[in-house]
Parts: C-alpha cells; structure tokens; sequence
C-alpha cells in the first residue's frame, strides 16, 4: 500500500470517532465539575464561617 493510500483510508476511517467525542464530552463536564465546586466550596466555606463567628 503506498502512503497516500493510506493516509487516505486513515482519513476516511470514522470508527472511534464516537468514542473521542464521548470521551471530549465527559472531559468538559469534569472540568466544568471542578469549576463549579471550587466557586460553590468557597462561598460554602465563607458563609460557614460568617455563621460559626456570628453564633
């Protein structure tokens, strides 16, 4: 087979495509996860400690 031909059939060759796209998906949702939680723990933790000094 010569590199042209297959570069070309590795180009047209979509099996795994879903998969990446799947795996791309569940990568931004733990990233926007942690994002989330470290804003939300913060204020958690502030509001916590607003209370415990007011108490």
């Amino acid at each position: 087979m010569h590199v042209g031909q297959f570069l070309r059939a590795l180009m047209e060759d979509r099996s795994g495509a879903t998969a990446i796209e799947y795996g791309l998906i569940a990568a931004l949702i733990a990233v926007a996860a942690v994002v989330v939680m470290g804003t939300v723990g913060s204020n958690l933790s502030s509001t916590f400690s607003d209370i415990a000094s007011n108490i």
